[in-house]
């Protein structure tokens, strides 16, 4: 398990139905700016999406398939970052995460991506983290920017995002070079 401490403001918690009020919450208030950029936003929108969401996050936990945690910021929900996949036969996680409009330009992203990264390296199956992002996404491109990753490459058609296909920029770092 992570250490839920990421700074004496910022805290990872394994997603749980506790959350389910806030992050719908916050979810319906960014609406239109998370559904820039993710897809999710139109399909959980529900106490019973959410539900799933857990139940499904849990299961793939505790088969080692990914991790997804709440970001509490000064203990209050603010997103949610992980690892949406971890492949132990590439030795690589994938990051992903979202955070509240009004959480942003604190540098919690930042700190968060940097625990994980620090975290996968614990893992000693792992040797890559890597970062998947709009190409047009500037403020998650800054992130993978400010974690010294290197761009490894734009793969196009990526993702659908409501009526919309994005190309992806691929960020990555590599065990030893933190």
């Amino acid at each position: 398990m992570i250490d839920p401490k990421v700074s004496n403001d910022i805290e990872l918690v394994l997603v749980n139905e506790s959350f389910t009020a806030e992050f719908l919450e916050l979810a319906k208030n960014d609406f239109d700016y998370l559904s820039e950029w993710l897809e999710w936003p139109r399909l959980c929108n529900t106490k019973q999406d959410f539900t799933k969401f857990v139940t499904d996050s849990i299961s793939d936990y505790k088969s080692g398939k990914s991790m997804n945690c709440a970001i509490l910021y000064k203990e209050e929900f603010s997103g949610v970052a992980g690892f949406n996949k971890i492949d132990k036969k590439l030795m690589r996680v994938e990051i992903g995460y979202w955070i509240g409009s009004r959480f942003q330009k604190k540098g919690i992203v930042t700190m968060v991506c940097r625990h994980l990264i620090e975290h996968a390296f614990k893992i000693p199956e792992i040797n890559k983290a890597q970062i998947s992002v709009a190409v047009d996404n500037y403020s998650s491109r800054a992130v993978c920017e400010r974690l010294d990753m290197t761009l490894e490459g734009i793969i196009s058609n990526e993702e659908r995002v409501g009526d919309r296909v994005l190309d992806h920029a691929i960020y990555a770092l590599h065990r030893g070079k933190t």
